[in-house]
C-alpha cells in the first residue's frame, strides 16, 4: 500500500510539474528588425500621459513591458519585472509597462495585487482591439505568432535612439514571451555598465 501511495504521489508531482512547465512561455533575448515607434499613452494609475521618448531620456537602458492582467504568463513575469525595477531603478534602468485587452479596474486590481511600482500606461482596453495595436503589428513581425503574444518585451538603450521623428529605432532587443532572469540581468547589468 505505502509503495501504491508513493507512486501516486509521485506521479502527481510528475503531472503537476510538466503542466506548471507548460504555462510558462520563456524567450531568448534577440535582436530583431522592429522599426519601433514613439508613443504617448495615458497612465493607468493616474490618467496622465506618458511619452516614451521623454521617459527614456535619464535612462541607460528602458525596458517596455507588454502584458495582459488576465495573462498567465504576464503574470509570472510581472513580479521579476518589479524585482527588476527595484533592484535598477536607481543605476540607469527604466521600465515601463504597457498594458492590454483589459479594462483600467482589471489593470488597476492586478498592479495593486503584485505591489508594482514602475509605471503603467494603457495601449488597449479591449481584446477587441488585438489586431488593431501597435503591439501586435510588432511581435508578428519579430516572428511572435501566439494568439495574444503576451508578455512581449522590448528593450531600448536611449543613447543609441533616433533622436527625432516617430521611429526610436530600426532594430533592437526584443522577447517573444517571459524573459529568464539570469539572461535579462546579465544583458541589462552590461548595458548600465554594472561589474558582472
Amino acid at each position: 500500500m505505502k509503495k501504491i501511495f508513493i507512486s501516486v504521489l509521485l506521479l502527481f508531482a510528475f503531472v503537476f510539474t510538466a503542466f506548471a512547465q507548460h504555462d510558462h512561455e520563456y524567450a531568448p533575448l534577440k535582436k530583431k528588425k522592429i522599426s519601433y515607434k514613439d508613443w504617448t499613452y495615458k497612465s493607468v494609475l493616474t490618467d496622465k500621459e506618458m511619452n516614451l521618448r521623454e521617459y527614456t531620456k535619464d535612462k541607460k537602458l528602458v525596458m517596455v513591458f507588454y502584458f495582459a492582467p488576465w495573462c498567465h504568463s504576464s503574470n509570472y513575469q510581472i513580479p521579476l519585472t518589479q524585482k527588476l525595477h527595484e533592484k535598477y531603478k536607481d543605476k540607469g534602468l527604466g521600465i515601463v509597462g504597457v498594458s492590454l485587452y483589459a479594462s483600467a479596474d482589471r489593470v488597476k486590481n492586478t498592479l495593486k495585487f503584485y505591489k508594482t511600482t514602475f509605471p503603467v500606461v494603457a495601449e488597449s482596453l479591449s481584446s477587441k482591439e488585438r489586431q488593431k495595436t501597435l503591439h501586435h503589428k510588432y511581435r508578428t513581425v519579430t516572428g511572435d505568432n501566439r494568439k495574444w503574444g503576451t508578455p512581449y518585451n522590448v528593450f531600448l538603450v536611449p543613447n543609441e535612439l533616433e533622436k527625432e521623428g516617430d521611429v526610436l529605432t530600426e532594430k533592437t532587443i526584443v522577447v517573444n514571451g517571459e524573459i529568464r532572469e539570469k539572461e535579462a540581468e546579465k544583458y541589462i547589468r552590461k548595458k548600465l555598465g554594472l561589474n558582472n
